[in-house]
């Protein structure tokens, strides 16, 4: 973990986010710990559970990390127990984040009203593709800034070159990269540059995918002939 810590810090990023969940909380903090010590700073550190915690489990693990001020808590429990969402927020002060698995307007509306989230300081992580596309998307960000948030608030899920698109695009607070998981959609353009966390998107018609050659090869191997 050291090393991946310091392969990404190399490339120019400059935050980084890895799971927990699935080990012992104990096991976690260890490894929480671990990668601080290549980063230096919690805000330059967000960790993600995947929906895993239960809600007695989530408020163990929220007590145990925030100590560490983390850049923020993503996905803590079953993404409709809103409950759950606002008894957390009730305890932990830093900033968690929601939205990745849910997928429609009907639930982002929810998440909304009864999750307890704060404008301003927690982070929206809906997935555009997940979404069924831009437009729900976009109908998401207009509820959210309707009732007080601002569309800063919202970071894309996914880390390849559409959510790097779409953040530009419509002034996000940011987005996901995953330049060695999820290939060969993960990632930006071959050979693209980092610098101080930030980039922009490339200089090529729409998304850009035939600036992943790996990504354009499975295109066309998969249109055929």
């Amino acid at each position: 973990m050291k090393d991946e810590a310091q392969y990404f810090t190399e490339l120019g990023f400059q935050s980084v986010k890895i799971k927990i969940g699935s080990a012992a909380l104990a096991d976690d903090v260890r490894r929480v710990e671990t990668v601080l010590a290549v980063l230096g700073k919690g805000e330059l550190l967000a960790v993600d559970a995947m929906n895993s915690y239960s809600p007695k489990s989530a408020l163990e693990a929220v007590h145990a990390l925030q100590p560490y001020q983390l850049r923020w808590f993503e996905d803590i429990c079953d993404p409709l127990d809103y409950e759950t969402h606002r008894d957390i927020v009730e305890v932990y002060a830093l900033p968690v984040s929601a939205g990745e698995a849910l997928f429609s307007l009907v639930d982002a509306r929810n998440l909304l009203r009864y999750s307890g989230l704060r404008a301003g300081h927690d982070v929206l992580t809906f997935d555009p593709a997940h979404c069924s596309g831009l437009p729900e998307y976009w109908r998401i960000i207009k509820l959210f800034e309707n009732n007080g948030w601002s569309r800063r608030d919202f970071q894309p899920h996914g880390g390849h070159l559409f959510g790097l698109h779409v953040a530009a695009g419509l002034g996000l607070g940011g987005c996901e990269c995953n330049p060695h998981n999820f290939q060969p959609f993960g990632g930006f353009s071959d050979g693209h540059k980092i610098a101080a966390g930030t980039t922009q998107p490339p200089e090529a018609l729409g998304i850009g995918f035939e600036t992943r050659a790996s990504l354009i090869d499975l295109f066309r191997r998969s249109l055929g002939p």
